[in-house]
């Protein structure tokens, strides 16, 4: 094969309908008509000499050769989109756009404040935030499909080596109980009374309730003696749960504070338990990083550190000149 047998286009079908399952929905995405996305397909496939989806389910399956082409056409689209944004740098901050990533508290409660601020100084620049687990972000990250994030998990050790991982900020997870609970009128509450109390969680595979878990275990508190009253899918489901009196919960302190303002719940003080951990700034030093991405580094991160000595763009060492490109291939989930 002398000649490229596939164009962009079909390279962002072919991972249309593979994420969405099907050739209708992957058209509706794509804003195209159906026959026009099967049209492609087959030329495709006839310019490859192989075929690239199952036919017989209901679902579009991918070929061994349609995984491999796909793995391959994420790589390309990736690349293709670094290459346009380092273009639009060239006109210096007067357009582009800044890929931020976060877990799901950072992603909610302090990622839009600071997308915020910059947004004051860059309005220009198109800025997209992704929300997602740590894993995920991770992976995002070091794909070159997010310019850096903000987490509050552990990144996954596949990947420790390729992300350079910066202590952000420290996080305080706080106690909350709806204000009319009898210990909301107690100045401290022992270690003792948690067992005593209805708790309302995240799953138990998020990355909060296993930091929550880890704290009070190193604290002598034995988490298989709670009592969980009920697990839901989000921090503002939580929040609104402890209001209406169905039992309390651990939460970030950064979640909370329009409803400490008003009231509406009480934060208790544990003694001798502080619930807290540490977010971290994640980069891929390896890929190419915009003026936006910099300019982000260097104004927006420092004003929300409780290390801003360790956000300087030396410490996220980069050499755009001796840009090498990284290949991490995501495991099959």
């Amino acid at each position: 094969m002398s000649d490229i047998p596939f164009t962009l286009d079909q390279l962002r079908i072919l991972k249309a309908i593979a994420a969405e399952g099907s050739f209708k929905r992957a058209a509706d995405t794509l804003y195209v008509s159906q026959p026009a996305v099967s049209l492609q397909v087959q030329n495709l496939e006839k310019q490859l000499n192989v075929p690239l989806f199952d036919r017989g389910g209901r679902k579009a399956q991918l070929t061994e050769a349609g995984h491999l082409l796909l793995s391959y056409g994420e790589k390309i689209i990736t690349l293709c989109q670094e290459t346009c944004r380092a273009i639009e740098d060239l006109q210096n901050l007067q357009g582009g756009t800044l890929i931020v990533g976060a877990s799901q508290t950072t992603g909610t409660y302090l990622l839009p404040r600071m997308i915020g601020l910059f947004r004051q100084k860059y309005p220009d620049v198109a800025v997209q935030l992704q929300v997602h687990s740590t894993r995920r972000t991770s992976w995002g990250v070091a794909n070159g499909q997010v310019d850096l994030a903000i987490i509050g998990g552990e990144v996954p050790s596949e990947l420790q080596e390729t992300l350079k991982i910066i202590p952000y900020a420290e996080d305080e997870l706080a106690l909350i109980l709806p204000s009319s609970h009898p210990l909301a009128k107690v100045a401290t509450i022992q270690k003792d009374d948690l067992y005593r109390l209805n708790f309302i969680t995240l799953d138990s595979q998020s990355t909060i309730r296993k930091v929550i878990d880890k704290v009070l275990t190193r604290c002598e508190i034995d988490t298989k003696r709670l009592k969980i009253e009920m697990e839901l899918n989000s921090i503002e489901a939580i929040k609104n749960a402890v209001q209406a009196g169905l039992g309390v919960a651990f939460v970030s302190i950064n979640a909370i504070e329009k409803e400490q303002k008003i009231g509406d719940i009480h934060v208790a003080i544990i003694k001798e338990v502080e619930v807290r951990r540490t977010l971290s700034v994640i980069i891929n030093p390896n890929r190419y990083r915009s003026k936006a991405a910099e300019a982000f580094i260097q104004e927006i991160l420092p004003e929300f550190s409780s290390y801003p000595e360790l956000l300087t763009l030396e410490q996220f060492s980069q050499t755009p000149t001796d840009f090498q490109e990284v290949v991490v291939t995501p495991p099959l989930v």
